[in-house]
């Protein structure tokens, strides 16, 4: 059976909706990022990386939210596009790994968690985010969904960050982008999104953020710089 190496976050999310929506058998195991157990010997056999998510399926890991989507995608012929929209597929699921999420991530880290309120930081990663979302307004218009006429891993893929907007962007969230706003309410009113938001109930994950979590996160804030360079 499928391994599924899960944390409540947006990039494991993805991976929830997308199991829940092909009803692909799956075993859960939890990884508590801010107890740092994504840095164990054991799941960097995994994910080298030290993220989540990741998955084991027959006998192969695959690591990273875009690669776990496409792989199962490709292997289960589910959710994942027509064959005429192979281009546009692979353009936006880029955009969401490269810009959406990276940029997304940074504006929370230095608005929300970074221990120095740096401005120029501050505003550089949330006006990138905002461009961000911007793009996808614009792309959105009379579309029901992001790539082609039918619902794909490329909705599920934006959907994983766009569901914290508020985080990212503020209060306001999506009143500023109508468009988007009103495809996240659809991806969102699914029943298999639904189920996914709950996998995470049961699960006692770390929620405080104090000094072991921010090690946990960000170890190479804490390491130490080498004497001889």
């Amino acid at each position: 059976m499928l391994k599924f190496y899960f944390h409540q976050t947006p990039n494991p999310m993805k991976v929830a909706v997308y199991l829940e929506e092909t009803g692909l058998p799956y075993e859960l195991i939890a990884i508590d990022t801010l107890k740092g157990e994504q840095h164990s010997p054991e799941y960097r056999a995994i994910n080298p990386n030290g993220k989540t998510p990741a998955i084991e399926d027959d006998g192969k890991r695959v690591f990273d939210s875009t690669a776990i989507l496409m792989y199962l995608s490709e292997k289960t012929g589910k959710l994942a596009g027509k064959s005429e929209d192979r281009s546009e597929m692979l353009s936006w699921l880029m955009f969401i790994a490269t810009g959406l999420g990276p940029f997304s991530g940074q504006s929370v880290h230095f608005r929300h968690k970074a221990p120095e309120k740096t401005p120029y930081a501050i505003n550089r990663y949330l006006r990138e985010a905002e461009r961000h979302y911007e793009v996808l307004e614009t792309h959105m218009e009379g579309r029901e969904y992001l790539v082609g006429d039918e619902y794909s891993i490329a909705d599920i893929s934006a959907w994983g960050w766009i569901d914290k907007a508020i985080v990212v962007l503020g209060e306001e969230g999506l009143d500023n982008y109508p468009n988007l706003k009103r495809w996240f309410a659809n991806i969102s009113a699914r029943p298999a999104v639904q189920k996914a938001r709950n996998i995470p109930k049961g699960i006692e994950f770390k929620t405080e953020f104090d000094d072991v979590a921010a090690r946990a996160l960000y170890p190479q804030n804490f390491a130490k710089p080498d004497k001889n360079t």
